[in-house]
């Protein structure tokens, strides 16, 4: 069945405010994730051209929450800050966030984009936050990878016409100095998974499933299965949408508005997760992927918030 993109569909919007989008717990369950993780911290030395310091993340578990407190610091080697395309510089900052630790499984997908409604972090305490500020208006004569100028949302990966300054873990920073996620977090996954092809528990979403990278069971309710990449279930539109800019200036998966959520075209639902078995979880749970493809990392959650 073809549904909208996750833009119109779901009222997202681009880095720099969240969607408004509110969600109903429907007929759902709910999973304890308490003992898993409750306990994860790193604190290693970080340096960059501009900044040297101690990265620093903790993870803590309450009788009903999972917390985490760091100073917005990656646990693994990033590029050059400012660059070309990013004129940014990396910066100490405040991490604090809690989710609950019994998270309970909707049929609703709730947007969260942007600084202020991020879909989750990664257990480095960096966020993840896939979406951009970058907009084109109707002509695509005007456009700005860091403001709003126009209604079609420009993405940061899958596409070259416009350069966001990301590392090789799919990162930058933004102007307020924090560095974060918009894909898969090659440096942070290769140091979780000892460089493995194996199911890699990542982060925590806001609505307190996890979030694993890349590797799941070809199978999801077999953890006896072969791992295999798991996809998305996203594709570029065959018709541009009405009034886009012209795809003889940019080409299809330029903007958020390009590409369309078609249900079973994947291995994933629209929120980029699935329910089944986990390392961590045996008896199944819901959870979310990183994938490789758009839209590389959630931009919705399934959970009650």
């Amino acid at each position: 069945m073809l549904v909208a993109t996750i833009l119109s569909t779901l009222g997202l919007t681009a880095c720099g405010g969240g969607g408004d989008a509110t969600t109903t717990t429907t007929a759902a369950t709910s999973t304890s994730t308490a003992g898993v993780l409750c306990s994860y911290s790193s604190s290693v030395p970080f340096s960059s051209a501009t900044l040297t310091a101690t990265a620093t993340a903790s993870w803590s578990c309450s009788s009903t929450q999972r917390s985490i407190k760091a100073n917005g610091l990656p646990d693994h080697a990033i590029g050059s800050f400012p660059n070309p395309n990013n004129p940014n510089t990396i910066t100490v900052q405040n991490v604090a966030a809690s989710a609950t630790l019994t998270p309970v499984a909707t049929t609703v997908a709730t947007p969260r984009t942007g600084p202020m409604a991020l879909p989750g972090y990664a257990l480095n305490g960096i966020p993840i936050d896939p979406g951009t500020a970058g907009t084109c208006d109707n002509t695509g004569a005007t456009c700005d990878p860091g403001r709003n100028v126009g209604a079609w949302n420009i993405e940061a990966l899958g596409q070259s016409f416009f350069r966001f300054g990301t590392d090789s873990n799919n990162a930058h920073v933004q102007p307020q100095g924090t560095y974060h996620y918009h894909g898969v977090p090659e440096g942070l996954v290769t140091k979780l998974s000892n460089g493995s092809k194996t199911m890699t528990l990542m982060g925590w979403a806001a609505d307190g499933f996890p979030i694993y990278a890349r590797y799941g069971y070809s199978v999801a309710t077999d953890a006896n299965s072969a791992i295999k990449v798991l996809t998305a279930s996203y594709r570029i539109r065959a018709t541009p949408d009405t009034n886009r800019p012209a795809t003889s200036l940019y080409t299809m998966g330029t903007f958020t508005q390009d590409y369309e959520y078609v249900a079973g075209a994947g291995d994933l639902d629209e929120c980029n997760g699935r329910t089944g078995v986990t390392p961590e979880f045996p008896q199944g749970i819901y959870h979310y992927y990183a994938t490789d493809t758009y839209p590389y990392l959630q931009r919705c959650v399934k959970g009650a918030l």
